[in-house]
């Protein structure tokens, strides 16, 4: 019987790995210190600096481009490059969805509803070209596409629903952090106890991540009298960044295995 050479063996396990990585707890972790980092650091910019959403919007979706860019042109799946990705699209998310619901003057409800529209549509549109939108599945140039296009808009989406819940709900900043954090508790304990699609439950948790990081972010630097604890925006973004940092120079982050 001829055995495998390991030069061969890596190989074959390389084709099995996809460029996103494997979800775990580690992965929501340090998603949700991204989003709460994308919210402090999209405010930083158009608030704290005075570039306005629009303007900021452009700064970050063109660094957006540029990571998107890096991550599509690598061969395998680099942490950094990745997550890189991700709190480009939290920040850019920010800016925009911010752009969308004061400066257009749409509304937090408005807003909320094009960019559900937007996502969804994402995920059909996906789901009909390739036949799924699982994770498992990114291994392919149009499929990474549909991939970050989607992250795009449940970034936005969720900095508007954060928004949305904390403002005109009248729930607070710690209120709509309690909200989302029970929601995601619901979503585990669907996954840890249903059938229901883990496909479509780790959307879920995906979306759900975002909003619960915008009004957190918005609770670390808002005004006290907003509800907030008004700490710098340029200190938060920064203890955030060395966080994540340390989550991928301390731990081991592995790729996806590729659906067969």
């Amino acid at each position: 019987m001829q055995t495998m050479t390991y030069p061969q063996a890596n190989a074959d396990m390389s084709e099995a790995l996809t460029k996103v990585p494997e979800v775990t707890l580690l992965f929501w972790i340090v998603k949700i210190a991204a989003t709460t980092l994308g919210e402090t650091g999209g405010d930083a910019l158009s608030m704290s600096l005075n570039l306005g959403y629009l303007l900021s919007t452009g700064i970050f979706a063109a660094l957006f481009i540029v990571a998107v860019a890096a991550q599509m042109r690598a061969r395998q799946f680099h942490p950094w490059v990745y997550w890189t990705t991700i709190v480009a699209t939290t920040t850019v998310g920010t800016t925009l969805a911010d752009y969308f619901d004061r400066s257009l003057g749409i509304g937090y409800s408005g807003g909320t509803t094009i960019l559900l529209v937007l996502l969804l549509t994402s995920l059909w549109t996906w789901q009909r070209t390739l036949g799924t939108v699982s994770v498992e599945s990114v291994s392919s140039p149009k499929a990474e596409i549909f991939y970050w296009v989607t992250i795009m808009f449940s970034q936005t989406l969720g900095t508007a629903l954060g928004d949305w819940t904390a403002d005109t709900a009248g729930l607070g900043y710690s209120g709509g952090a309690v909200v989302f954090t029970g929601l995601l508790l619901i979503v585990v304990a669907a996954y840890r106890w249903t059938r229901i699609s883990r496909t479509a439950l780790f959307w879920a948790a995906f979306v759900l991540t975002r909003p619960l990081g915008a009004v957190v972010g918005d609770y670390l630097d808002k005004p006290v009298a907003a509800g907030g604890l008004a700490l710098s925006r340029f200190g938060a973004s920064a203890v955030l960044l060395g966080f994540i940092a340390a989550c991928l120079f301390f731990f081991t982050h592995r790729a996806s295995v590729k659906e067969h």
